[in-house]
């Protein structure tokens, strides 16, 4: 074969590849495994602790890039790989473990991951206890306004609240957080087994009953709910 013919056979091999269906989703793959590996990714909501903001199986986004241009803040709902200090992580087979490789990928289906997503309420360095006279969460003593908090643990004023013996389980605190290290609640309150859930409603807590996310386990913030469709919405500012 001449050289001419011989090139003309590569560049005919070489756009057959190129048009190739499987090069397509090949590319497709590596596409979609690149942007949930370092801009967006895609998470399917494990239980109720989150409701109403976030149902079981709701699909949600989670922004990578968001907290690498500010640090996670009061009020964001973030996505966190689950610490040790959570409990055992699940056992997963082969079969299992390849179809949520897939899942990983394409952001449907199960996952691999196993991620939980809270809301912080306390950063790096800042005091947490509950609760105020109304029985609301403070963070370093200015209470906060939680408009997403619909289940909420029983407190009232007087009655059954820090004071009382004994006291409200919605109390807890105060607890500081450790350096690069989060306090996370679940907006359905009493429905959460979150940062506080050993330290509730104790007389005298351990001083090692909270347990803390760490910066490096944070994987992204919420931007977004994008399964059911009916349930599809934007996060656009804190507290939303």
């Amino acid at each position: 074969m001449s050289a001419p013919a011989a090139g003309a056979a590569r560049r005919t091999r070489w756009q057959r590849v190129r048009r190739s269906p499987l090069t397509h989703l090949a590319l497709a793959i590596v596409v979609l495994a690149l942007v949930q590996g370092f801009v967006v990714k895609a998470f399917q909501v494990p239980s109720e602790s989150m409701a109403p903001t976030l149902e079981t199986g709701d699909r949600i986004v989670a922004s990578r890039i968001a907290y690498t241009v500010a640090a996670p803040g009061q009020g964001d709902v973030a996505v966190f790989a689950r610490p040790d200090t959570w409990g055992p992580r699940p056992d997963r087979g082969a079969l299992r473990t390849a179809i949520g490789w897939v899942g990983d990928v394409v952001g449907f289906g199960p996952s691999n991951q196993d991620a939980l997503v809270k809301r912080i309420l306390g950063e790096p360095g800042s005091t947490v206890r509950c609760c105020s006279d109304e029985g609301q969460v403070e963070v370093n003593g200015v209470a906060v306004t939680e408009d997403y908090v619909v289940n909420d643990l029983p407190f009232t004023p007087g009655v059954n609240d820090c004071s009382t013996t004994p006291a409200s389980v919605r109390c807890f605190g105060p607890v500081v957080v450790p350096d690069d290290s989060y306090l996370v609640l679940g907006d359905n309150r009493a429905n959460s087994a979150d940062s506080v859930v050993a330290c509730r409603g104790v007389a005298a807590p351990s001083p090692s009953c909270a347990r803390f996310v760490s910066r490096s386990d944070v994987i992204g913030k919420v931007v977004a709910t994008i399964w059911p469709i009916d349930r599809a919405r934007v996060f656009v500012a804190d507290g939303d």
